[in-house]
């Protein structure tokens, strides 16, 4: 009854429920407007708790298709292929049998083309992934939606890369800018944080989850995080030239890219933009998971002696693009493909499925890499719904935030679902302006930051804890330790999953 409730809420917000909601049985040839596109995954959402593209029929997709970007993203295998999402990372796709395949998918592309008389040309309407089985073709053809979709042996999916929902008829689908913006906090009440050697700031939050105990046992060496969020900042020391100081020496951060620099028109762009967060969101990721131990009263990260690898592949915690779309799948298979990464965290999603990025999870997933992600984004008018995705996938471990109350009291803008795992009190009660403390995107004076991003950013650390205390742990045995360390566990709650954890208990077993 409370997600109907919501849901109504929403319905009214969102376009007045003027109308009934769509049937999506219909298959006309009549283009869909954005605002009954909207309408279908929203009855989707609260019917289903997700969305995926094959819930709905060849309509809508090409609707969504031609009201977005036009990028088509296809994911193929061979006709008699089995189990593809436990085998995706060891595929070869140039053997015989996938390139046989790929050449299947492109040949229907091209035969449709031909009999439509489109302006199409594979040289530049196609693109091939290297390391997924995914062809992506710029297309706004119902005549391919269709004959792609009907190939269901072939084809796996056939959906739009950069169709996104909108909170409002006023606001832009281009970009939510939700999450961003970084500057020193002004006001920082002394209860928030503890000073310790040499000169640093450790975060209240810290101390909730017994982080300072845990550290006398391990501090994240020789673990590698990769970090996937909006790169971070040139103009953080601590995150670049001092990363390896005071007590945090002897590591390294390596900055990625996989994002285009032509934003909207990347398709035609082969230049990727410079690791350089122009957002804040993942300066402040990188700084709770990893910031150095150091002077100058910067604060501390939970694995102040892990390696770090913050990929730049989105603009803001809202995947909602086709080209970030494309940058977070990169990224992962980038970080699985890596011998250095043993942990991923991810702050950011959507309320839409994307079957590419789904796929890049499973490489990943399946390569032995230990993927935490948000169960929420900053994005507030999301919050009547449960866990986003890539989230709710069982290949991700989902993170929710709380207050430091004892109630397990959601925080502000946070999610919760039955699809939660773990949860992190990341809010003061009562007073929703004190989160935790992490790096600002320039100078020592620290920035408050909260929500389910943070809380996911604080276990990824503290799972680097783990590993770096029991090198011969895999994935599985990390996750078993904050499994038996937190208070639900074995039992789970609806709302809150396995709750909050003891990351000394957690790194020592007991």
């Amino acid at each position: 009854m409370k997600k109907f409730t919501l849901y109504a809420f929403a319905c009214i917000l969102l376009f007045g429920c003027q109308k009934e909601i769509l049937d999506t049985t219909s298959n006309t040839n009549d283009l869909l407007s954005t605002n009954e596109i909207d309408q279908i995954i929203f009855k989707k959402l609260h019917s289903e708790n997700e969305f995926w593209w094959h819930m709905v029929q060849d309509q809508v997709v090409w609707s969504a298709l031609t009201n977005s970007d036009g990028i088509l993203s296809i994911g193929y295998q061979p006709r008699t292929y089995q189990n593809l999402n436990s085998t995706i990372h060891q595929i070869d796709l140039e053997s015989s049998e996938w390139t046989t395949a790929r050449e299947e998918v492109i040949a229907i592309i091209e035969k449709v083309a031909t009999q439509e008389n489109l302006d199409f040309s594979s040289a530049s309407d196609i693109r091939i992934k290297d390391n997924l089985p995914v062809i992506q073709v710029k297309t706004t053809s119902l005549a391919v939606v269709k004959a792609l979709r009907a190939e269901k042996a072939l084809v796996r999916y056939a959906e739009p890369m950069g169709y996104s929902i909108e909170p409002d008829v006023n606001s832009s689908r281009l970009k939510s800018d939700s999450g961003c913006g970084n500057s020193p906090s002004s006001n920082i009440n002394s209860n928030d944080f503890t000073t310790i050697s040499p000169n640093a700031k450790r975060p209240w939050t810290f101390d909730g989850l017994n982080v300072p105990a845990a550290w006398n046992y391990s501090q994240g060496n020789n673990i590698g995080v990769a970090l996937l969020d909006t790169g971070t900042s040139d103009d953080q020391p601590k995150l670049r030239s001092k990363f390896s100081s005071g007590q945090s020496t002897g590591r390294y951060i390596d900055p990625q890219s996989t994002h285009y620099t032509e934003g909207w028109w990347w398709w035609e762009s082969d230049s990727l933009d410079s690791p350089h967060d122009q957002c804040g969101h993942g300066t402040q990721m990188g700084g709770t998971i990893a910031a150095p131990r150091a002077s100058g009263g910067s604060t501390v990260g939970v694995a102040y002696k892990a390696n770090l690898i913050p990929y730049r592949c989105v603009e803001d915690v809202i995947i909602n693009t086709s080209s970030e779309k494309d940058g977070v799948s990169d990224a992962l298979v980038n970080a699985a493909n890596r011998s250095d990464v043993h942990i991923v965290s991810m702050s950011l999603g959507d309320l839409i499925s994307n079957s590419q990025v789904a796929d890049a999870i499973r490489y990943a997933n399946n390569s032995g890499v230990l993927i935490f992600a948000a169960a929420g984004t900053s994005l507030s008018w999301t919050s009547w719904y449960g866990v986003i995705f890539p989230a709710w996938m069982s290949e991700t471990i989902a993170v929710t935030g709380v207050t430091d109350a004892n109630n397990y009291s959601r925080c502000s803008s946070c999610h919760d679902g039955s699809a939660v795992d773990f949860v992190v009190a990341m809010q003061r009660a009562g007073d929703d302006s004190r989160t935790s403390l992490t790096l600002a995107i320039s100078s020592n004076s620290p920035s408050y930051v909260g929500g389910s991003s943070t809380a996911t950013a604080h276990t990824a650390g503290v799972a680097a804890l783990i590993w770096s205390y029991n090198p011969s742990f895999n994935k599985t045995d990390v996750l078993n330790r904050l499994k038996n360390a937190s208070e639900n566990y074995p039992s789970r709650s609806g709302s809150y999953g396995y709750g909050k954890y003891d990351a000394l208990v957690a790194v020592r077993g007991y």
